[in-house]
C-alpha cells in the first residue's frame, strides 16, 4: 500500500457508519486499505483462528464474511493451511 498513514485512515474511515462497514470497495487500491485496516483491528498477530472465530470477527463490521474471509487469504493477509483448518494473520 502506497497510501500514507492518515489519509489511508481517512479513507477507511469514510467506509463505516456507525461502526459498521456500508460497502467492499470494488477498487483495489480501496479495498486493500480496507483489508489491511480490518487485519490490524481484529487479528492478533501470532494467534491461530479457527474460521468460525475469523467470521465472528468479521460479522462485527459487515455482514458477507465468506466475501471479506476471501479477500484477507487472497490478498495474503491471512494464511490458512491446505485444509483449511485454521487461519493466522501474516503481517
Amino acid at each position: 500500500m502506497s497510501d500514507n498513514g492518515s489519509s489511508g485512515a481517512q479513507g477507511v474511515a469514510a467506509l463505516f457508519s456507525h461502526g459498521r462497514l456500508t460497502a467492499i470497495p470494488r477498487k483495489a487500491a480501496r479495498r486493500e486499505q480496507l483489508l489491511v485496516h480490518l487485519t490490524e483491528t481484529l487479528f492478533e498477530r501470532d494467534r491461530t483462528y479457527s474460521e468460525r472465530e475469523v467470521n465472528d470477527a468479521l460479522l462485527t463490521v459487515h455482514e458477507d464474511c465468506s466475501a471479506l474471509r476471501r479477500y484477507l487469504v487472497v490478498a495474503g493477509l491471512l494464511a490458512r493451511p491446505q485444509d483449511g483448518s485454521s487461519y493466522r494473520r501474516v503481517r
